[in-house]
Order: structure tokens, then sequence, then C-alpha cells
């Protein structure tokens, strides 16, 4: 008995180990990208000006299949797979609720933006659903590029109206077919998709504020 505890004690250790690397991680930036080791800068633009409104970005809705924290592809038959060894830097409602966050601060110029859990009250809130969010092999061997396609919606927290519905839409293909230039790609496209809902926020508000002071 004792030389089986004794052997089976020596056996739990190597049981327990893996030589395997850690995924990679990824995380998505207003304006760049930053996997780990690289930045890719991208084109900014200059805040909106400013308007004196508070929104609450709420925690995203993601299409199944979209909501983990890994990267997405999609092949020419429909079939969805993962890159291997990659991971967002959360899961991806998380990730997407920051970024918007962030592209609002940048470009939208309002008073306050922040994710719902904020202690802040905000007489708005922005409601978006992921519908796509994947790198895209549309031939067999063929270049990827990747799709974002986003549902917004917009309204007021004191009068529980809705004030404006819109979707974004953005594609960018890949400089290269490895993940620090598909990661790239998803950063531009996830920023283009993002500077329209912006724009489409502001003028909503914009619009809401005119007609209550009429």
């Amino acid at each position: 008995m004792l030389l089986l505890a004794l052997t089976a004690g020596g056996c739990t250790g190597s049981l327990f180990q893996t030589k395997a690397m850690p995924p990679t991680m990824y995380l998505l930036s207003a304006g760049g990208t930053s996997p780990l080791s690289a930045s890719v800068p991208a084109a900014g633009a200059a805040p909106a000006a400013a308007l004196s409104a508070d929104l609450a970005v709420l925690k995203p809705r993601v299409r199944a299949g979209l909501d983990t924290d890994r990267i997405a592809a999609v092949y020419p038959d429909r079939r969805l797979d993962y890159f291997a060894d990659s991971r967002w830097s959360g899961p991806l409602d998380e990730v997407i609720q920051d970024l918007v966050v962030q592209v609002f601060h940048s470009r939208a110029g309002m008073r306050n933006v922040s994710g719902d859990a904020s202690a802040f009250a905000s007489a708005y809130w922005l409601e978006i659903t992921v519908t796509d969010f994947e790198a895209e092999y549309r031939e067999a061997g063929g270049a990827t590029t990747v799709r974002v396609h986003l549902q917004a919606r917009i309204g007021s927290s004191a009068e529980r109206r809705i004030i404006a519905r819109f979707e974004a839409d953005a594609e960018q293909p890949a400089g290269e077919n490895r993940m620090t230039g598909i990661v790239a790609a998803y950063n531009q496209a996830a920023n283009a998709a993002l500077a329209q809902l912006a724009a489409n926020s502001v003028a909503a508000l914009a619009s809401d504020a005119a007609g209550a002071t009429r």
C-alpha cells in the first residue's frame, strides 16, 4: 500500500503539468491594435462638437458562436471555427463595450460616456447587438476579410422611449494572412463601424435635444 501511494504521488505531478504555450491575447483599442507586442495606428477623426448629454453603453448582445473570447473565422462553406492559440482580452461583449466607450469618448464629444455599471446616472442609453464579428475566408486558400455588423438603438432613460435605431457595417481586408494582420483588420473594421454608430448617436441626441427645447 505504501509503495502504491508513493507511485501515485509521483505520477500526480506529471498528470497536471503541460508544456503547451498559453494563448496570445489581443487587445482592441480606439485608433490602434495592441497584440502584446505591436501597435497598428489607424486613421483618427477629430472629436465632434461638445454635446451636453450623458450616455450609458449597455453590455452588448452577441450572436451565438461569437459570445466567447475566441477569435472567430468563417470559411466558404459557412463553417464557423476559431483561430488556434489566440484570444481576445476578454469575452466579446466586454471587449466591444469597452471599445464603444473609448470610441465615443474620442469622437462623439459627449459630456460623459460610461459602461452600464457606472455609478453615474445617464439620461440616455445605447444598446448594441453584434451580428457579425468574424474573419471571412470567402475562397478556399484566399485572403481574409474581417466583417463587423452592428445593430443599435438609443433611448431616453427618464421617458423610457427609443429615440433612434440604426445599423453599422464595415469590412477590412487583412494586410497579411497572419494573426497580427488579421487582428489589425479587426481593429480597423470595428473602429469604422463604431465611428458610424457615434455619428448616428450624436445626430439622434442632438435632434432629441432640439425637439425638447421647442
